[in-house]
């Protein structure tokens, strides 16, 4: 793993990136769960403007902010990124 995959995680979502989105549809087989049907679509998930201003303005590098302000950027990507994705 890298050094810094917070600042990782900025840059891809400042850059925008492409997900593959799985969809799977299971039934039951005498009492067991058979996989029917799996359907495999890529995304593509735009640059974030946000994301892309954080990285270029930011006041404070972000090699110089805490390991909590880290974390809070980090909760705060991943709610973005997993609000994206529905």
């Amino acid at each position: 793993m890298s050094e810094d995959p917070v600042k990782e995680a900025l840059v891809r979502r400042a850059l925008g990136y492409e997900t593959d989105e799985v969809v799977e549809e299971y039934g039951f087989n005498e009492g067991e769960a058979v996989l029917l049907k799996r359907k495999v679509t890529k995304k593509s998930v735009p640059p974030d403007i946000q994301a892309a201003k954080m990285l270029m303005d930011a006041e404070v590098p972000l090699e110089q902010l805490s390991d909590e302000k880290l974390e809070e950027e980090r909760q705060r990507l991943l709610r973005e990124l997993l609000e994206e994705e529905n």
